[in-house]
């Protein structure tokens, strides 16, 4: 199996108590995007304000082994880098993202 990075819409916010430290992509019905197309966009995510397993950890960009949270505050930057790249590979996730936007949810992240 190729290397993969899984995003998923939380239903739930997560509160600040909250550690998210399992790999559950099936609980938040995660797609899956091969890192051939996240590893190339890392440098330019690392503008983006995420938490890295909980929102203790205040980061910038994904936690590429780890479990990222995106707060919908981010959303915006985050489609914009997605839809720089002008790959029909992104097309999922820019979708997924803008769900998670309009609905003001976080995507989790399950890194590599």
């Amino acid at each position: 199996m190729m290397a993969a990075h899984e995003f998923g819409i939380m239903q739930k916010n997560p509160s600040y108590e909250e550690r998210f430290d399992s790999y559950e992509p099936q609980k938040y019905n995660c797609i899956y995007i091969d890192d051939d197309f996240i590893e190339p966009i890392m440098d330019e995510l690392q503008s983006i304000d995420c938490y890295w397993h909980t929102l203790q950890r205040p980061e910038k960009g994904l936690a590429y082994c780890g479990v990222t949270l995106i707060p919908y505050e981010s959303m915006e930057s985050f489609i914009n880098i997605l839809l720089l790249q002008n790959n029909e590979a992104y097309d999922p996730l820019i979708h997924l993202a803008n769900q998670a936007k309009e609905n003001k949810k976080y995507l989790i992240h399950f890194g590599i």
